[in-house]
């Protein structure tokens, strides 16, 4: 056997041609609450422990409670549910939904209600027995029989839009999957989670990042799932339900009336808020608020049209105005100055300008200076006719902490985020999170002069932020919109993919994000961006919004 020298968190050792990661790492123990060895970064790139090395390498082993280590068991962890129920229900398609919470929610293709305690006991089985998640290649054909002998229709669809040889799969047991990316080597690593009936399907539960030792109360958000349920009906009348889907229509070039009727129907929703606001008929201020590249800007352009259209006179404020000044920005755990908190804001000053505004009262609004980091007052002044209406966008507009004593009759509270509502096929969904960071990533490069790997680099910070700071209070919006579009990923892609191209293995972990990305990107047809109204959301990133340079 060829030999070869590889180093595994400093530590050089000579193995030969084709071993197996797994038998290199350390392996004291797989029990999850032990946060084992999940993975590894191999010359750059995440890879499962399953991998077999061909040739020199330096490797850095991925433990289970890390940022790529909890994305690899949630993902695992979604495979050996598919396992449990291929095994106890083979003759019905279990369909991966969308996340919720600290969870995913499934369901049968047939409506079928599940049978939690018998999936829950499968699982359970393999984890005790560590059953293997092994790697192998499927041929083409084995690949198509597989999905269609078990009708996983999406995949099907998904797999004759490529025209591979071979494809890679993940097995456990008897139960395949295609393979995007690493999971862990075993069932065995899987120790912690819940199962749960919900709305006729199921809720499969994680750990979260806050709390990795244990699984948190669970807090249901009914206005989140209604939104994803009403998304999910959306793409099926579009016949957008997964990858497969768009890429056929590309394809066939039918593309164009999806993008038409998606774009009618984004625009209904807002419409569908302003009629609401006007029901309401005591609101003086809406709130927007949503996390990073939720498309709230453009939204916020959008209603107030509609608005204007109702008879208002619609006055947009941002929250991003009345920041403190920099040396009174509260510090974080790492005492870093942290701008996402509520604190960080001269909430004092918003509350009085707030107020004399609703009351008729002139102000001279708030303006952050940038050049003189600090919240400066405008010389030009600003007052409320009869028929204004605020609309006031950023990040805390949901916690009800930022108004206080504010009546409430005078408030209407709008969420934004991007939902991601195709799957990637039957078992695999595409992250909102990814979504988002690709929306994010192009936008920087366009419009802050930021590089792909930055925009990476900064991703963690940005989620902590959302999940103390926006996440909590999204059940306190009155309504909430999904800005995603079933058709926006393939336009993204081809301004994406080069970007991603730009991020080197010198960057560190950037790059092992980038790499993922450019594999998942590289099964999706692109779009020319030409097909993109001037109006859509999507052109607050790419570029070329009728609203002007946002």
């Amino acid at each position: 056997m060829e030999k070869i020298i590889v180093r595994i968190d400093g530590t050089e050792m000579t193995t030969g041609i084709g071993t197996e990661l797994l038998e290199l790492v350390d392996r004291y123990s797989i029990s999850y609450m032990d946060n084992p060895i999940a993975a590894a970064y191999v010359n750059g790139s995440i890879v499962s422990l399953r991998e077999k090395l061909e040739g020199n390498a330096e490797i850095k082993t991925i433990r289970v409670i890390s940022p790529e280590g909890k994305r690899i068991y949630r993902k695992s962890l979604c495979f050996l549910l598919c396992y449990a129920s291929a095994l106890i229900a083979p003759d019905r398609t279990l369909i991966i939904g969308h996340s919720l919470g600290d969870g995913f929610f499934f369901r049968y293709r047939d409506g079928h209600k599940p049978d939690t305690d018998k999936l829950r006991r499968a699982m359970e089985d393999a984890v005790r027995d560590n059953l293997p998640i092994d790697l192998v290649m499927l041929t083409a054909e084995e690949a198509l029989r597989y999905s269609e002998d078990r009708h996983l229709d999406e995949t099907k669809k998904l797999l004759l839009t490529e025209n591979g040889s071979e494809y890679r799969f993940a097995r456990l047991g008897t139960c395949y999957e295609m393979y995007y990316e690493p999971m862990l080597p075993s069932a065995g690593y899987i120790g912690l989670w819940e199962l749960m009936d919900y709305k006729g399907g199921l809720l499969l539960r994680y750990p979260q990042s806050r709390s990795p030792f244990q699984i948190m109360p669970f807090t249901d958000n009914p206005l989140l799932f209604s939104v994803f349920s009403e998304n999910k009906r959306i793409s099926s009348i579009l016949g957008i339900e997964s990858l497969g889907d768009l890429n056929m229509k590309i394809a066939d070039g039918s593309i164009t009336e999806t993008i038409r009727l998606s774009e009618s129907l984004q625009r209904q929703r807002i419409v569908s808020i302003a009629r609401a606001i006007k029901e309401k008929g005591t609101v003086k201020a809406v709130f927007i608020a949503g996390p990073s590249s939720s498309g709230k800007t453009t939204s916020s352009m959008k209603l107030t049209d509609e608005l204007r259209l109702l008879g208002y006179d619609p006055i947009r404020l941002s929250l991003d105005d009345y920041y403190l000044s920099e040396e009174d920005i509260p510090l974080d755990e790492n005492g870093e100055k942290d701008f996402d908190v509520l604190h960080s804001l001269d909430i004092p000053l918003f509350r009085s300008q707030l107020t004399d505004l609703a009351a008729g009262r002139e102000i001279h609004p708030a303006m952050h200076s940038f050049r003189e980091k600090k919240t400066v007052l405008s010389n030009e002044t600003l007052k409320m006719e009869e028929n204004s209406i605020l609309i006031i966008e950023g990040i805390h507009g949901l916690n009800p902490a930022l108004i206080a004593d504010f009546p409430e009759k005078m408030v209407f509270r709008v969420y934004i985020s991007a939902l991601t509502q195709v799957n990637l096929d039957t078992r695999s969904r595409i992250s909102t999170t990814d979504n988002r960071i690709l929306r994010r990533m192009v936008r920087d490069a366009r419009t802050r002069g930021i590089t792909a790997s930055e925009t990476l680099r900064r991703w963690p910070q940005v989620e902590r932020g959302e999940k103390n700071n926006i996440f909590p209070f999204q059940n306190n919006a009155d309504v909430m919109i999904n800005s995603a579009l079933e058709y926006e990923l393939p336009v993204i892609a081809t301004y994406a993919i080069p970007l991603l191209k730009s991020v080197k293995k010198e960057d560190g972990e950037p790059y092992a994000v980038a790499r993922r990305l450019l594999e998942f990107l590289s099964i999706v047809y692109p779009l020319p961006s030409d097909t993109v109204p001037p109006d859509s959301t999507l052109r607050e990133f790419i570029g070329g919004s009728i609203y002007g340079a946002i």
